[in-house]
């Protein structure tokens, strides 16, 4: 009998489904984490969710560089913005103000877009989502993406790095999958497993996640050193971009990382979740719906997360 891909990835994994958009969410242990409060300043005494208070912050706060929490229930202090443009990369979608990061991930995207510039028809990167000026839940799109180490690159090779401000907002990623995402499609070339590659070999990466079919070309096509492939995690969507997730940064006490990735190169999992794809099982007919999930408040944040947000 087949099992779900889903379930030795939340497992292993301690990870939970999340949108196209953001992908790779992860489930942190909020009960080791102190709580926040919210009194006075700019916060609220009520209980309404955290992303109406992170969401219209527009500026950092003026603190040192600190993730808070974990990936999916934290925030961001001292973030630093990715500028608009530069040598060998563009921030897409800047009306979203998700261009924002720790600085282990500004110099992470600048240094990467560096080698993607190396490979053939690629002038250097398009970057996605990032995170919010104070990190924290968003509106839409993402439940991770919440400590400024995570970042979402585009499919789509950069043929030119001018792009207008209406552009960016225009512009589509290309999809790289067919069959549901079993296999690549014809827009996956060689320059994305090297894109690829290289995004995972550098050390300050923890995981990257991309659709089953593209993990398993990639453990097909890799005929030299495979390390880098235990970092490449499948995980549903995440075809029109690749989710790039940084470890917690050396010093940062309160940022909790996810387990790591299972031993060995993940590609007989990745097989599996392709087997999965061509051959659903078939519905569990005793399930019964989830029910939805509360909204996170500030309350279920660390207690520096109040300070972040208060900070002017």
């Amino acid at each position: 009998m087949r099992v779900s891909p889903l379930l030795p990835l939340v497992f292993a994994l301690g990870l939970t489904a999340c949108g196209d958009a953001g992908g790779g969410g992860e489930t942190t242990t909020t009960s080791t984490l102190p709580r926040a409060t919210a009194t006075g300043g700019i916060l609220s005494t009520s209980n309404e969710p955290a992303k109406q208070l992170f969401g219209p912050v527009q500026t950092a706060s003026r603190q040192a560089p600190e993730s808070f929490g974990g990936y999916s229930q934290g925030c961001l202090a001292g973030a630093v913005q990715l500028p608009e443009t530069g040598p060998t990369w563009q921030a897409m979608r800047l009306s979203r103000n998700r261009n924002w990061g720790h600085p282990d991930l500004i110099s992470y995207v600048q240094r990467l877009s560096a080698r993607a510039a190396a490979q053939p028809g690629w002038a250097g990167l398009y970057v996605g989502d990032m995170s919010q000026p104070r990190g924290g839940p968003m509106s839409s799109g993402h439940a991770s993406h919440q400590l400024g180490l995570d970042v979402d690159i585009w499919m789509l090779p950069p043929k030119r790095l001018d792009l207008s401000a209406a552009e960016r907002e225009s512009l589509s990623s290309i999809s790289t999958r067919r069959a549901n995402g079993a296999y690549v499609n014809d827009n996956w070339t060689r320059a994305h497993h090297e894109v690829i590659k290289a995004a995972a070999s550098d050390p300050a990466v923890a995981r990257i996640f991309v659709f089953a079919g593209a993990k398993v070309q990639m453990c097909k096509d890799e005929k030299g050193d495979r390390a880098w492939l235990r970092k490449v995690r499948p995980w549903y969507g995440h075809h029109y971009h690749f989710h790039v997730r940084l470890a917690c940064p050396q010093g940062d006490r309160t940022c909790v990382d996810q387990a790591p990735p299972p031993p060995g190169d993940g590609c007989a999992d990745a097989e599996e979740w392709v087997d999965n794809i061509l051959n659903p099982p078939p519905p569990d007919p005793n399930a019964k719906p989830a029910p939805p999930r509360p909204a996170i408040t500030l309350a279920d944040l660390p207690n520096q997360c109040a300070s972040v947000l208060r900070s002017q």
